[in-house]
C-alpha cells in the first residue's frame, strides 16, 4: 500500500512529511499553526488537533499507515516554520519525551536577522522566565528565569540583515528570539520581541540528530531551506556554503549572576569537544 508523502490539513496547506520510520514522522511545518493540546480551543488552527482529526476520520495518509496515535514530542512556535517531531506510537512516547528533556537531540535553526551580529560565532546564556502581566511573552530574568543556552554563527551578512544558524542547547519558550533580541539583532519579522515584517517570522527549523532510542542507529534529518533562504533575501540553497552545525561542551547550567557577566561567550581555539546538543520539550524558537 503506497504512503502519501504528504498530510492534508483541513482548509490548510498540504505538510511534508520529510522523514518517517516505525516509531515517528517528522513534518514540515508551516507558519500559522499551533502545536497546543488537542483541546486547545483559541486558535482554529491547531495541529495536534488537526492531525488527530485525520487520524480519527481515517483520512488516507493515516489509514496507509494504519496509524492510530499521532503526539507531537516537542514544540514549535505558530509562526515558526520547518522539522516537528511525532511519535507514532504511545509506547515510544516516554523513550523520545526523554531524548528531548535529556538534550540528546541536537537542533539546528536558520534565522535572518536584523542589526548587527556580535561576532562571526557566540553563545548567549541569558536565563528566560515569563514577562509578567503579559501572557505569551518571555524576558531574560537574571533572578528567577531557567537556564537557556544557544550557539550562534554567522552564515552570511549584508548591509542590514545577516543570515545566522542557531543551536539551543536548552529548550526554553521562545529561546533563539529572546537571545537574538538580546544579542542586538533580532529575527526579522519578529512581532513579539523586534518588528513585524510582511513576510512573516524569519526562523525555520532545519536540522534534527539523534541516535534512535531503539535501533541505536544515528539519525541526521534535514529540512529543505532554499525557499526560506530566497523569501527572505538570501537566493537560493546553492548560493552559499552551508556550514556544519557548531556541537560543543557547555556548562551544565547557564550562570545566574547578572545581565553583565557571561551573557555572551564567543567560542575559544581550544574548545573543541564535541557533544550532542537539544532541548527539552519545550518550543526554543
Amino acid at each position: 500500500m503506497a504512503k502519501d508523502p504528504w498530510i492534508e490539513l483541513p482548509d490548510g496547506p498540504r505538510v511534508r512529511i520529510v522523514y518517517e520510520d516505525r516509531s515517528v514522522l517528522v513534518l514540515d511545518k508551516p507558519a500559522g499553526w499551533l502545536v497546543a493540546p488537542e483541546d486547545w480551543e483559541q486558535t482554529s488552527r491547531n495541529l495536534s488537533r488537526a492531525l488527530r482529526a485525520g487520524v480519527d476520520a481515517g483520512d488516507w495518509w493515516a489509514r496507509s499507515r494504519n496509524l492510530r496515535f499521532l503526539r507531537p514530542v516537542h514544540r514549535l512556535d505558530a509562526e515558526t516554520t520547518g522539522l516537528l517531531m511525532l511519535v507514532k506510537h504511545e509506547g515510544a512516547m516516554a523513550a523520545y519525551s526523554r531524548l528531548f528533556a535529556g538534550r540528546a537531540i541536537e537542533k539546528r535553526y536558520l534565522a535572518v536577522v536584523g542589526g548587527t551580529t556580535p561576532s562571526a560565532a557566540w553563545t548567549r546564556e541569558d536565563p528566560l522566565g515569563p514577562e509578567a502581566g503579559w501572557p505569551g511573552r518571555q524576558r531574560v530574568d537574571w533572578r528567577e528565569g531557567k537556564p537557556a543556552v544557544t550557539a550562534f554563527r554567522v552564515m552570511a551578512a549584508g548591509a542590514t540583515r545577516a543570515l545566522v544558524e542557531a543551536l539551543p542547547q536548552t529548550g526554553r519558550t521562545h529561546q533563539i528570539r529572546l537571545h537574538l533580541a538580546a544579542s542586538g539583532c533580532p529575527v526579522v519579522g519578529d512581532a513579539l520581541y523586534g518588528r513585524p515584517d510582511p513576510e512573516g517570522l524569519a526562523l525555520r527549523a532545519v536540522g534534527l540528530r539523534y541516535l534512535d532510542p531503539f535501533r541505536k542507529r544515528p539519525v541526521v534529518i534535514e529540512a529543505e531551506a532554499g525557499a526560506f533562504r530566497q523569501r527572505f533575501g538570501w537566493g537560493p540553497a546553492d548560493a552559499s556554503p552551508s556550514p556544519g552545525p557548531i556541537i560543543r561542551e557547555l556548562p551544565s547550567s547557564a550562570p545566574h549572576g547578572g545581565p553583565g557577566r557571561g551573557t555572551v561567550r564567543r567560542p575559544s581555539a581550544r574548545s573543541g569537544a564535541r557533544s550532542p546538543s537539544a532541548g527539552e520539550t519545550g518550543q526554543a524558537s
